[in-house]
């Protein structure tokens, strides 16, 4: 329908139709129509007042019938359409019969797409899940448009976090075996930085500790090193599985220290970088201040090592874009790296790009891995799951409790990172993740379940073909449900174009409340309009699914 208006506009103004059908909304208020065309670019080519413009249009189409539509007025600067319900209806069936709904324009790209970035020897904690989400939706958003994406994820495994993790390990933990478990070491970098605060003396036993390391000169120390930092990477493979993600690369700091500094070395040749006491690059004409890339003591910092990521990835991985899904307070960093690169000639601002995504606080406040006052991914991820499980269990469940309870488990805590504005800090409050009411994840999860059971109850369902339904009447609500349903190619380009998953958390979670509204209003099972009705459940259900599956969430059949 909205081509066929498209169509109609053009036929009748100056409006070709490929301006046309970007121009047509679908207004927020029933009463203004099913879909308005605003006729302020027709009235600036006219010349003329775009109230007048679309006076006159509507009294121009209403001279002809048109197939669909029972109304066109003008309100103000808008034309309205009201649309016929039972084709408006019968058009979206039918295209989820042929499996054409949902279909968007295709960009056909290569695309890198760096995210997640959890340091070694330290907690994967609530705060990464943000990252993490983010990028994996993203990644699955760009994918839907016919972009090749490449995963690719970059860890610190070098540095003083380091050397206070293997220090702590061998002077007060060496009798304990090494772990691939999270807790555990998170835990030994915790319990390190209180001793180095409770004794400042420490401080050149752990400064000793990091140069032997980077000299690799001690075997015994060395070998820890590698030990330790294998078992922090096989600590992420079970989370990353819950997440739903993967990485085609992952890169680590020690893979480009030494380039880093090769690098630096170089911009000083290239007259780009100055030497003090450091190696630095004076940003101030650019307000982005002085950009140190090795410290005097010969350190090579994470300026360096990220420009040397950057002719890594581009070497390796050619593509037509690069984007790095970083924290918000490394904004300004990644400013300062991008106008490096643009000096630096290497390559054009729009295809290096950073994204940002905010903080995530607890309830009391900012999370933080030297105090350990964090969320660990570990404990969470197991209470939430352990609180879904009793939930089955009161209600007498017991197939497959611990996967359906893990399921609720991802998607109480995914949502809440997604949902937001990911440029916006946000307050994560366990207790009302994990709520079957309001705007949750499992919420979600409740809906199409819910959905689902009606579907299980319609004896021939499957052999329901659209063509042979008749519908005399088609209420409020079931229109309201229509039309949102309708919009979702629109919120998964606009997601697409803008970077942003929350507007496809968004609008899940408003579908999800009109399904539940329609199912507390209206009768399926039973009544007159049982086949159109269930086949209206199953497209609520099959677009919820795919809003989930590009948010990397798992949806369940039963709840």
């Amino acid at each position: 329908m909205k081509e066929e208006i498209a169509k109609i506009i053009s036929r009748s103004s100056k409006v070709l139709y490929e301006d046309a059908i970007h121009l047509i909304e679908v207004p927020t208020n029933s009463s203004f129509g099913d879909y308005s065309f605003p006729c302020f670019v027709l009235a600036k080519k006219l010349n003329n007042n775009p109230v007048e413009v679309a006076k006159e249009l509507s009294e121009e189409l209403n001279k002809t019938k048109h197939k669909g539509i029972y109304l066109i007025e003008h309100k103000g600067a808008y034309l309205n359409f009201f649309i016929d319900r039972r084709i408006f209806a019968a058009n979206l069936l039918k295209e989820f019969e042929k499996n054409k709904f949902g279909y968007v324009k295709q960009d056909n790209k290569k695309v890198v797409i760096e995210f997640s970035q959890p340091n070694t020897h330290k907690a994967f904690h609530v705060g990464h899940i943000r990252g993490t989400s983010i990028g994996e939706s993203l990644s699955r958003i760009l994918e839907y448009h016919g972009n090749k994406v490449i995963r690719v994820n970059y860890s610190g495994d070098t540095g003083m976090h380091v050397a206070k993790w293997i220090w702590g390990y061998t002077k007060f933990h060496n009798k304990e075996k090494l772990k691939d478990d999270e807790k555990w070491i998170a835990g030994i970098y915790v319990d390190a930085v209180k001793r180095l605060e409770e004794n400042k003396e420490y401080e050149s036993e752990v400064e000793l500790v990091n140069q032997k390391i980077v000299s690799r000169e001690d075997k015994k120390l060395n070998d820890i090193w590698e030990k330790s930092r294998s078992h922090s990477i096989k600590s992420w493979k079970p989370i990353y599985k819950d997440l739903n993600t993967r990485f085609d690369k992952h890169y680590f700091e020690s893979q480009v220290e030494e380039d880093g500094r090769i690098i630096a070395e170089g911009l000083l040749d290239k007259e780009i970088a100055s030497r003090d006491d450091a190696i630095f690059i004076n940003l101030d004409e650019y307000e982005l201040g002085v950009w140190v890339l090795v410290r005097k003591d010969g350190t090579v910092l994470y300026s360096a090592k990220d420009i040397a990521l950057a002719y890594k990835k581009t070497r390796e991985l050619p593509a037509d874009e690069y984007f790095v899904l970083v924290a918000d307070e490394q904004k300004r960093h990644f400013e300062q790296l991008l106008k490096t690169l643009e000096l630096m000639k290497f390559l054009k601002k729009e295809h290096y790009k950073s994204l940002t995504f905010g903080l995530v606080k607890l309830p009391h406040g900012k999370m933080s891995s030297r105090t350990g006052d964090n969320v660990l991914y570990s404990d969470f991820i197991n209470e939430l799951s352990e609180h879904a499980r009793k939930g089955f269990e009161k209600r007498g469940e017991k197939k497959n409790l611990k996967e359906r309870a893990r399921i609720i488990a991802i998607s109480a805590i995914k949502y809440p990172m997604l949902k937001q504005d990911q440029n916006k800090q946000i307050v994560f409050d366990p207790k009302s993740a994990i709520s079957f009411e309001g705007d949750t994840g499992p919420y979600l999860l409740y809906s199409y379940a819910r959905a689902n059971s009606i579907i299980k109850k319609i004896k021939g369902f499957k052999k329901i073909k659209v063509k042979d339904l008749k519908v005399n009447f088609i209420s409020d609500i079931e229109n309201n449900l229509i039309k949102k349903i309708y919009i979702f190619p629109d919120i998964v380009t606009r997601a697409y174009q803008q970077k942003t998953p929350n507007l496809i958390a968004n609008y899940a979670y408003e579908l999800s409340q009109l399904f539940n509204e329609f199912y507390h209003q209206v009768a399926v099972i039973g009544s007159p309009e049982e086949k159109f009705r269930a086949k209206l459940v199953e497209a609520f259900m099959k677009t919820l699914k795919k809003c989930c599956d590009l948010l990397g969430i798992d949806v369940l059949e039963e709840m």
